[in-house]
């Protein structure tokens, strides 16, 4: 008989995955935590039954988190990863030379553990000497912060759990604050298929905070309907005035310096949520 996976992403609708054998099963003092072996995707990283990462897939959401930012802002010399424990981002980040520091703030250990054990072509920078790692909570780390970093990616779960607070306004202007005058920053906002009406607050909170405020979406087949948005706020430097001399060649699978502009045109439905 078969083993699957499914994650219930509405009440009426979910996501299933035929699951080859567990891993590991933890409650964390946070979470639960899962690692899968799969069929289809391979080893798959589930937090409180949601699909947070995979081998198979796990490139798109990392790269588009990393580079629009990285290559938004001119200089980008100390960077800051809020959640994103599966060290996914911090590899990406890590293709920038620019990058002098790399700090990760991961409220749950475990997930840094785990992933480093089962992910490890994911989480294998975590040990490069440009990182810092701290398991901490990021909401706090932010608040403690001023001026410290040009540009902050915020790589939570969904707004449930020990992530509530970083869809907040309040933690967005914790984010301004601890970004330097030119800083830029990044969250994952979900999809506008389930969560418009997350995405419509998220963007108006941002824009109140930060004076160039976009979104721009991914196509990431393990997420709810695929269809993913990432909102930027930029206290100067506009995603769509990159200059052509601005990118350099990266080793990347999904983003390309063409992607880069054309993902933020978006389809109408998801451009009504942010007017």
């Amino acid at each position: 008989m078969s083993t699957w996976f499914t994650e219930k992403q509405t009440e009426n609708f979910g996501i299933t995955a035929k699951i080859k054998r567990s891993l590991h099963t933890e409650k964390t003092d946070f979470q639960q935590l899962d690692m899968l072996e799969t069929e289809e995707w391979g080893n798959m990283l589930v937090l409180d039954d949601m699909v947070m990462t995979t081998q198979k897939d796990e490139f798109v959401y990392h790269e588009m988190v990393a580079h629009v930012p990285l290559f938004t802002h001119p200089n980008p010399k100390n960077v800051l990863v809020v959640g994103g424990g599966d060290g996914g981002v911090i590899r990406e980040v890590l293709k920038h030379p620019e990058v002098e520091k790399a700090t990760l703030v991961e409220i749950d250990g475990k997930v840094i553990e785990y992933s480093k054990e089962y992910l490890p072509e994911i989480a294998g920078k975590l040990e490069d000497s440009r990182v810092e790692v701290k398991v901490a909570d990021g909401f706090m780390h932010i608040a403690e912060s001023e001026d410290d970093y040009d540009v902050i990616m915020v790589d939570s779960t969904e707004p449930v759990g020990p992530a509530v607070n970083l869809f907040s306004k309040g933690f967005y202007e914790g984010i301004a604050k601890a970004l330097k005058s030119d800083g830029i920053f990044v969250a994952q906002t979900d999809n506008p298929w389930f969560k418009a009406d997350l995405i419509r607050q998220v963007y108006s909170d941002v824009k109140e905070t930060f004076p160039i405020t976009r979104v721009y979406t991914a196509n990431i087949p393990t997420y709810p309907s695929g269809l993913w948005t990432f909102t930027i706020g930029s206290k100067q430097y506009d995603p769509l005035e990159v200059s052509e001399e601005r990118f350099h060649a990266i080793e990347a699978k999904y983003y390309t310096k063409e992607l880069h502009k054309a993902a933020f045109a978006l389809p109408k439905f998801v451009r009504d949520l942010t007017e």
